[in-house]
């Protein structure tokens, strides 16, 4: 028999929500959550595809790949920042369904570029709706997840990336190399998230947490009731509904905070270090390894098989950080991945046969991943309700400066040192984001501060 989990004390909201298994109407949002996240993923991956082929359907220098590659990053950046300005101005549901809708487009009409100045323009849009939607996501999941599994429930979100990435190098190796218009056809097929848009918008509740920062109790309770229904757990009487408001016991509010008060502004930093490392690092090596193999010697199919092959070691790392999130906690988890980013990177770039490309490759793709879950975890967690959409942002757009740097440093350091010495750049930002990563608060099993 169930036990009601408002009985005894009243109970807040956010409590209630707290105390809940996780019910078939959590699965539901996960999985409309993470299906945006997986064709987020669709397009970033896309784009290293995209500018391999077009390096040689239309002879691109180094540079322009670069451009074509940091332009997107760069609005990511600025998209980042403002998405989670708007999401704890609007609401995160709003800006989540709006993000997808403006990247979908760009990238639908991006499939039209009748030259470089049109493509690169339209990947700039492309990055400002994609840039949004990741952390605006991210928080929307952790505001509704139940405390214990928070953690869990977040990384299992991220890994919907790896299923977007695997997607682009199918897209990749059957449709961008099957001729020299395949690129544009996979660019159309990244518009999907356009329509997708128009069902997260009707199918998302918004977040309690927002509502009730908003003073709208009652679609907060509503959205809590239904949350409870779908978990089988009774109704509060009218007395307890009545005084179901205001933040859980014992969690202090700190409405107005800014990111940078003293209070936050040492997770604040911390989480930028480990931010900026990350992106550079990830998109540093990702972004180039279908390139970095063409130059290699390997042809256009055998590189993005290659690459495939490397994409699927991310579901295992995933799995494994969504496993000790909730075991070792959140510091420990994201420095060993971290940790163990830094050792394949090194490995990958000393790799040469064919064998030891894919081997190194998968660990890197296995470690770097679960990195990225654990920190999409950690991020909306060390920030109150009020500014957990700008904090988490302002950590990602911040982050976005190192991607737009990474595509063009590796080629710079590719033409003067050679791939070992890109890789140990990249093995180097690994190390120093582990480090930052033992400055954040560990919440695994704590209630998010209100």
């Amino acid at each position: 028999m169930t036990t009601p989990v408002h009985a005894g004390p009243v109970r807040s909201r956010t409590e209630r929500l707290d105390a809940l298994p996780l019910s078939p109407r959590h699965r539901r949002m996960l999985g409309a959550s993470g299906i945006g996240w997986a064709l987020d993923a669709m397009d970033v991956g896309l784009v290293s595809f995209v500018i391999a082929a077009l390096a040689v359907h239309w002879d691109l220098t180094a540079g322009e790949r670069s451009l074509i590659a940091s332009v997107g990053f760069a609005g990511m950046a600025i998209g980042a920042v403002l998405g989670g300005l708007l999401a704890d101005r609007i609401g995160r549901r709003q800006v989540f369904a709006l993000t997808l809708l403006v990247y979908g487009l760009a990238t639908g009409a991006s499939a039209l570029s009748t030259g470089l100045v049109m493509l690169v323009a339209l990947r700039f849009v492309v990055g400002l709706g994609l840039g949004a939607e990741l952390p605006v996501a991210s928080t929307l999941m952790s505001e509704f997840a139940p405390k214990r599994i928070r953690g869990r429930v977040i990384v299992w979100l991220e890994a919907f990336w790896a299923l977007g990435w695997i997607l682009a190098a199918l897209i990749g190796t059957l449709v961008v190399a099957g001729s020299d218009a395949g690129w544009r056809w996979a660019l159309l097929i990244g518009a999907v998230p356009a329509v997708y848009a128009l069902v997260i918008r009707w199918r998302m509740p918004e977040s309690v947490r927002y509502l009730e920062s908003r003073g709208r109790h009652a679609e907060a309770e509503a959205t809590v009731r239904a949350l409870e229904e779908s978990a089988g757990v009774p109704a509060p009487t009218a007395a307890e509904s009545a005084a179901a408001g205001g933040p859980a016991a014992g969690t202090a509010s700190r409405g107005g905070e800014s990111i940078w008060s003293a209070a936050l502004r040492g997770r604040t930093a911390a989480l930028w270090i480990v931010w900026f490392c990350v992106n550079l690092a990830y998109y540093g090596a990702f972004i180039w390894i279908p390139t970095l193999l063409v130059d290699r010697g390997f042809d256009l199919t055998r590189s993005f098989t290659f690459t495939l092959i490397i994409t699927l070691a991310q579901l295992p790392g995933y799995a494994v950080s969504s496993w000790l999130i909730e075991v070792i906690g959140r510091r420990w988890t994201l420095g060993t991945f971290l940790v163990g980013s830094a050792g394949s990177a090194i490995a990958f770039g000393l790799a040469d046969a064919p064998g030891t490309i894919i081997l190194t490759g998968c660990l890197l793709s296995f470690f770097n991943l679960g990195a990225w879950g654990a920190l999409y975890a950690i991020s909306p967690e060390v920030y109150p309700t009020t500014v957990r959409g700008t904090g988490s942002g302002a950590a990602a757009g911040f982050g976005r400066l190192a991607s737009i740097i990474a595509p063009i440093m590796v080629p710079l350091v590719v033409a003067a040192s050679g791939v070992a010495a890109a890789f140990a750049v990249i093995a180097a930002a690994f190390a120093i984001g582990a480090a930052a990563a033992f400055a954040l608060p560990e919440q695994r099993g704590r209630a998010l501060v209100e």
